[in-house]
């Protein structure tokens, strides 16, 4: 059995410069899946919404202007206080906007259990753990 890492912020979605609403935001970062994070934000009235995207974009985002296509993550401010989170899909899209040092102390929680550039997939280990036992049984006759 394998950890997670898992934590909650409070987002504002917004909707205009006059008007955003807060939202709780579930943060889970899975070893199984190393190269990920899952938001699930809560919307008033509605089911919930998950999205997933590489661990790497939010740690990028948070200093400088980073993604394409569906997602894109950028600082807020000269301080970098803020982050802003970009979501485009077929329904609309969806403005974020966050407090970075939650978000840091979760990239960090994860960077604790699967150390950026040292990740590795189940199915990877797999392949490489039958290579190395398959050069054994070579070497071996």
């Amino acid at each position: 059995m394998h950890s997670t890492v898992q934590g909650h912020v409070v987002m504002n979605l917004v909707v205009s410069n006059e008007l955003s609403f807060r939202i709780v935001v579930d943060l889970e970062y899975d070893p199984a899946d190393p190269f990920a994070v899952r938001f699930t934000f809560h919307l008033p009235g509605d089911e919930p919404v998950a999205w997933v995207f590489a661990r790497e974009l939010l740690l990028d985002g948070i200093s400088r202007p980073t993604g394409e296509g569906d997602v894109h993550i950028h600082p807020v401010g000269e301080e970098l206080s803020d982050v802003c989170i970009v979501l485009h899909s077929p329904d609309g899209d969806a403005v974020m906007r966050a407090s970075s040092p939650p978000l840091i102390a979760f990239l960090a929680r994860t960077d604790r259990l699967v150390p950026m550039g040292q990740e590795i997939t189940e199915g990877e280990l797999d392949a490489q753990l039958a290579d190395i036992l398959s050069r054994g049984c070579e070497n071996a006759g």
